[in-house]
């Protein structure tokens, strides 16, 4: 279905965004104005490079600050999968300034003024977020700065965040579409590191030496390789003197931070994986290769996905659901850094077999090539993401997020640009991306055959 990444127009976005878009850029010592674009104005701290992205609404009595480090698991390699993850549990261990024994730790803090906080990874970065009233922000950002260069990486914490990682990733390898997918992306992606996901595999997490996790925060966790985002009830010239207050004596990465230069080769067939395990009904995943985030044909490829699943007039809802032949069935596209996989997964209803389901979701994927999609299923799926936009970016913290993703894709402009791109797509324009992309000798399917009983 169509990802609620981007930005409504000012129009949609009500009277407050308006009001911060009319917000007007100011200057200050130490730091470079970059460009302001709907109302989120963006600046580079001198000293070392930080980009820092600051959208005021005075409307809110709160602030959502944010740190994305543009580091993820499309960084890691063999013996260090998993490592981003784990070290972002790690981050919440403290440093020599902050920490549980002296009372001062981040969460300590944080839950002492009732903010609401958590960090996350994914592909292509890791970010550290809170919501928080306004007056309290200088204690945060006074931990979350000081803990980008003076984290605490100890065995001892090592160990014990181990076994909570190790934990997720075994709830994960127990639902069978999760797990199925690990083995579509590993299946689909031999040399690209989106090939791992991004909790690791097992053995990683269990054994990578706390000396790699220090290797891998050293390398990758610099103010040059970060975006600060602030969003809420601030002024612009305050929340600038605030970064600059801690981040701006932190120097940059004293090396050049590691580019992931892999590419995958071209596939030049179809690749099929089949996963018996437990469980009780069926799945199946087709992923086919699809281009990056910022490709020109993403939006397209964005409508198509919710005309393919976005609700009960979908077209694999009539064909699959419908027909009581599925629990489910979506298609997705993640905008993402590097090219990714536009996915149709579905879960089998009781005594249906594997090859009716797959026979009838390539029948409606060679309908929309064949013969394309209409201006109603365009305009629907349009509007119901206008919608959506409008409930999920009531708040800052909705806000910060939605800017988070598109900072790891490579472009936070898209933010505020992505709905129009969504609004422009035609008919012929979904047409012509499934001809493109929708291809048997780009797709990975993969089957989960249940073996029995859990």
């Amino acid at each position: 279905m169509l990802k609620l990444i981007g930005s409504l127009t000012l129009l949609l976005a009500g009277p407050a965004a308006i009001a911060s878009a009319q917000t007007a850029p100011v200057t200050l010592a130490g730091f470079t104005y970059i460009k302001s674009v709907g109302g989120i104005h963006e600046y580079r701290l001198d000293a070392n490079g930080l980009d820092v992205l600051i959208k005021p609404d005075t409307s809110v009595p709160v602030a959502s600050f944010q740190v994305t480090y543009r580091v993820g698991s499309r960084n890691e390699v063999t013996g260090t999968t998993g490592a981003t993850h784990l070290l972002e549990h790690l981050m919440f261990k403290g440093t020599d300034n902050f920490n549980r024994p002296k009372g001062n730790s981040l969460d300590q803090y944080l839950e002492s003024v009732g903010a609401g906080y958590n960090a996350s990874t994914w592909l292509d970065r890791t970010n550290y977020f809170a919501t928080l009233r306004s007056d309290n922000l200088d204690g945060y950002v006074a931990i979350e700065s000081d803990r980008m260069r003076n984290l605490w990486l100890r065995e001892s914490d090592r160990q014990a965040e181990m076994t909570v990682v190790r934990n997720e990733y075994e709830r994960g390898e127990n639902e069978p579409l999760a797990a199925l997918a690990k083995e579509v992306y590993a299946s689909a992606f031999m040399a690209q590191p989106y090939h791992h996901d991004t909790i690791g595999w097992k053995t990683d997490i269990e054994r990578v030496p706390i000396g790699k996790l220090k290797e891998f925060y050293d390398t990758f966790y610099w103010p040059d390789n970060a975006t600060v985002t602030l969003v809420g009830n601030v002024e612009l010239q305050k929340a600038l003197a605030l970064v600059k207050k801690y981040y701006g004596s932190i120097p940059r990465a004293p090396h050049p931070l590691p580019a992931v230069y892999t590419e995958e080769p071209p596939q030049s067939g179809p690749r099929r994986v089949t996963l018996k395990r437990a469980g009780e009904l069926g799945s199946l995943i087709i992923g086919y290769k699809a281009p990056a985030g910022l490709d020109a044909d993403m939006p397209a490829l964005s409508v198509l996905s919710s005309i393919m699943s976005g609700g009960e007039n979908s077209r694999l809802s009539r064909a699959l659901l419908d027909k009581s032949l599925v629990t489910h069935a979506d298609a997705d596209i993640q905008p993402t850094h590097d090219p990714g996989l536009f996915l149709i997964d579905v879960g089998l209803a009781p005594q249906v077999a594997h090859e009716q389901v797959e026979k009838a979701i390539l029948a409606e994927i060679e309908k929309v090539k064949k013969d394309g999609v209409t201006a109603a299923e365009v305009k629907r799926v349009v509007s119901q993401y206008r919608a959506e936009q409008a409930y999920r970016r009531d708040g800052t913290a909705g806000t910060a997020s939605a800017l988070n993703e598109w900072i790891a894709t490579g472009d936070w402009t898209q933010f505020v640009s992505y709905p129009a791109r969504v609004s422009e797509v035609t008919p012929a324009d979904v047409q012509r991306v499934a001809q493109k992309y929708l291809n048997e000798d780009q797709s990975t399917t993969g089957w989960f055959v249940p073996t029995g009983s859990k």
